[in-house]
């Protein structure tokens, strides 16, 4: 399952969380700019926060139905190594 699909119904919101300026949020970014309107398109009614704050590491959230919330890091990745990781938080439902 990618990104280009839709999500889980099991997956209640997504948080992204970057900082503006900063060269360890690069890729981040980028993945934003480049996956945000896909994901909207394809998944409508799910959350998806995007929190840009100066200083902030880069990391991703997921909430899952039951409060469930798992997280990955994202500093100083590429904007591919960003997408491959949030692809499997956001596909690996918690068991």
């Amino acid at each position: 399952m990618s990104l280009s699909s839709v999500l889980s119904p099991a997956l209640r919101e997504i948080r992204l969380l970057c900082c503006q300026t900063g060269t360890a949020s690069a890729g981040t970014r980028h993945f934003i700019l480049s996956s945000y309107p896909l994901i909207k398109k394809n998944n409508p009614d799910l959350p998806v926060m995007i929190r840009e704050a100066k200083g902030t590491p880069a990391r991703a959230f997921a909430r899952f139905e039951r409060g469930v919330e798992r997280h990955v890091e994202l500093d100083g990745l590429t904007a591919e190594q960003v997408e491959q990781k949030v692809t499997k938080l956001l596909t690996t439902l918690p068991s």
